[in-house]
């Protein structure tokens, strides 16, 4: 069975939308740019002082000005951008998600300005826009709820009787509220009580209303939601479901669709659930009616969306539809393109958001310039949707995600391969993010096997976090040095070979870069900053086998042995790898021999090497220290785990030695980082308000040079 819906051929009175304002920003604002210019409508873009060269900007036909750049100052202005809708002459307003999207007022001010609101009524929006009445509305229409109370009386002994009802583990949260906030897990009947006063502090502090709900705890679920359309025609579908179980602290992580393992039946159950939900509220739009499905195959309504989700694109893939341009169709009066008998499933797509995050610190937002950007190639198979380019900066005003990664095949388990392959193929420098953590979920066999709920990041976090745990090949953090070291020299000698073709020797012995030594070995020295910032002094050992060079450099007992030659931002490397004490000769040796393409970046003395999912980071020192400096240079280290609390001068400054360079907090106490010796501050590794761990170069100094005579 089916939800019973049909076509509606009396399309009523139309709009002809000509321009469309997008209230929003980032990629969603230049998705639905190229959905609309698709459709041959102009598009008007909105920007903060943030934004004044952002990419969705660029894309749009005209852009306003809205003001500073927190969103209180530019993209939550509803009166101020209704007004420029009006200026520009835009029939409609798209709000994208976020920001104004599911803000009744805001939907209310369109309609009374006789512009089309791009989503819901302002009715429908209100109705979902508390939890607990939602929820009243849902237990009406027939559509299933996890036991609970979601009344208006509020004392705490009605809470407590309630809860006894119900049983637990129980769930108490704030009706108002979201992404995890004044949410309370209560094991037992003795938390009860302090969970109550607990939840409250945090929702009247987070949301300005204390009011809560509660309801059964389910301890494994997983998160399916349904995609539903509906016009204002009385037709409402159901076009496929997503499975959005993979997130942590409530927030959505990665997303397929169709969601695994479930049988055609329930798919529909859910579906026809999801219709009734948005009937219950005469909706109109796009929606996601979200649900808690538990482990025996019973379904329970958590919440309704009242706008376009973040996850969309995974159900445009699977059904060949571009939602964007549905919603413009039902804004415009038009009836939806397809009845429920005439939607397909084919294939499977997932969705993971690429953030500016740095998953090895608690996920700390990370904000910068993005100095190198190198995507997966694009396809019918690979998608990305972003608002981001190379040399763009990341603020902290907004939601640091860079973009959205999609891919799609014919079964879950080939677009599952799609999701790896491009992850490896995604590279970025300048910021810390997180497609190693991606990669490793994808890579982790419970997902690839579909046995998951929405714990799967807490019970697996420790070894989601972290490098190799995909199983690749090239995983060793000493073999990435290694390659770093092998880099600097190749690295070298293309500067050295482009300097003699540009001088008027080209064939100078000053243009080459041998490491050659009288009577011994030719050496090359490498000082190298790494990811966690421990200075590491490398040395290679050059030989010439059969004309070509060959380095040796040791590890503690292990011996690699490289060439390789630079092309462009690609290393093309040969590494073995062996025990330094073993009585063989390495440079004959090659059962470890290992051949492939090391992609890097390099923007002034910073370098990144990209392996698989992999990401490495290094500074080159270029500064040769005397044995004395090198030991003076240990008080440019973090003396214990800290904070950064200020810089006491600036890059490039000429300092004297005892002079102070920066101050950094610790067990309540300030330290005063001191300048070991006369120089020039080359570059701080910590921004102010980070935190550092013991032994951490916190500075770089260049020693002054000393004048000979």
């Amino acid at each position: 069975m089916v939800a019973q819906t049909s076509k509606n051929n009396n399309t009523g009175k139309t709009l002809l939308i000509k321009k469309l304002l997008i209230a929003n920003r980032g990629e969603i604002a230049c998705r639905i740019i190229k959905t609309a210019k698709a459709m041959g409508i102009r598009t008007v873009a909105l920007y903060s002082d943030a934004d004044i060269d952002a990419r969705h900007v660029a894309m749009a036909d005209e852009s306003f000005y809205l003001g500073g750049s927190a969103p209180a100052d530019s993209y939550l202005k509803g009166d101020f951008i209704v007004e420029i809708a009006k200026k520009s002459g835009a029939q409609a307003i798209h709000p994208g998600y976020g920001f104004l999207s599911e803000n009744a007022d805001f939907a209310r001010l369109c309609e009374q300005s006789d512009i089309a609101f791009v989503g819901p009524s302002a009715a429908a929006i209100d109705s979902m826009g508390s939890k607990s009445a939602a929820k009243e509305i849902m237990g009406a229409a027939k559509v299933p709820l996890v036991p609970g109370y979601h009344g208006d009386e509020q004392e705490d002994a009605l809470l407590v009787s309630e809860a006894k009802k119900m049983g637990f583990p129980l769930l108490i949260k704030a009706a108002f509220g979201g992404g995890g906030k004044g949410m309370r897990i209560v094991e037992n009947e003795t938390e009860v009580l302090d969970a109550i006063h607990s939840a409250r502090r945090e929702a009247i502090s987070s949301f300005g209303n204390d009011k809560l709900l509660m309801e059964r705890y389910l301890r494994q679920p997983r998160h399916v939601e349904v995609q539903v359309f509906a016009d204002n025609h009385g037709n409402c579908i159901y076009l496929s479901d997503r499975d959005c179980s993979i997130q942590r602290r409530h927030q959505k992580v990665v997303e397929e669709a169709p969601a695994p393992g479930l049988s055609d039946e329930l798919r529909v159950k859910m579906g026809e659930a999801a219709v009734a939900a948005a009937k219950a509220i005469d909706y109109q739009g796009a929606g996601t009616v979200e649900f808690l499905l538990d482990t025996d195959n019973s379904f329970y309504f958590m919440e309704m969306n009242t706008r376009l989700q973040v996850e969309h694109p995974v159900t445009e893939l699977v059904t060949g539809q571009d939602l964007v341009k549905w919603q413009l169709m039902v804004a415009s009066g038009h009836p939806l393109p397809l009845a429920q008998d005439e939607v397909r499933i084919h294939g499977h797509s997932f969705e993971v958001r690429i953030y500016a995050e740095d998953p090895q610190n608690e996920f700390l937002p990370a904000s910068g310039k993005l100095n190198f950007l190198r995507e997966p190639e694009q396809s019918r198979f690979v998608r990305i949707d972003s608002g981001i380019r190379e040399n763009d900066v990341i603020s902290n005003f907004y939601d640091p995600m860079i973009s959205k990664l999609i891919v799609w095949d014919e079964s879950r388990p080939r677009a599952l391969q799609r999701l790896v392959h491009s992850l490896e193929s995604y590279q970025i420098s300048g910021l810390k993010h997180n497609i190693e953590f991606l990669a490793n979920i994808a890579e982790h066999q419970a997902f690839r096997d579909a046995n998951f709920s929405t714990d799967f990041i807490d019970r697996y976090g420790d070894g989601l976090i972290g490098r190799g745990l995909s199983g690749n090949a090239i995983k060793d953090e000493q073999t990435a040095l290694a390659l770093a070291a092998l880099y600097q020299v190749c690295a070298r000698r293309v500067a050295a070979k482009a300097c003699a073709i540009n001088s008027n020797d080209p064939y100078s012995p000053w243009g080459t870069v041998s490491g050659f030594r009288l009577n011994s070995a030719s050496q090359h020295q490498v000082s190298l900053l790494d990811d966690n910032h421990e200075l590491q002094h490398l040395e290679l050992i050059e030989t010439s086998v059969g004309g070509k060079s060959i380095f040796q450099m040791q590890q503690g007992d292990n011996l690699y042995v490289l060439n390789g030659e630079l092309h462009g931002e690609l290393l093309h490397a040969e590494i073995s790898l062996s025990q330094a004490d073993k009585n063989r000769d390495p440079l004959t040796d090659k059962n470890q021999a290992h051949k492939f393409k090391v992609p890097v970046s390099q923007v002034d003395d910073d370098f990144t090497l990209f392996i698989n999912s992999s990401s490495y980071h290094f500074r080159a020192i270029q500064t040769e220290l005397t044995e004395e400096q090198e030991c003076l240079a240990d008080k440019l280290k973090a003396p214990m785990n800290g904070t950064v609390v200020t810089h006491l001068v600036n890059a490039g400054d000429t300092v004297t030695a005892g002079q102070g360079l920066m101050v950094m907090e610790a067990m309540k106490m300030e330290y005063t980082i001191e300048s070991p010796f006369d120089g020039i501050v080359s570059a701080f590794f910590f921004d102010i308000g980070e935190l550092v761990s013991d032994g951490a170069v916190l500075v770089d100094v260049e020693p002054a040079k000393k004048e000979e005579g």
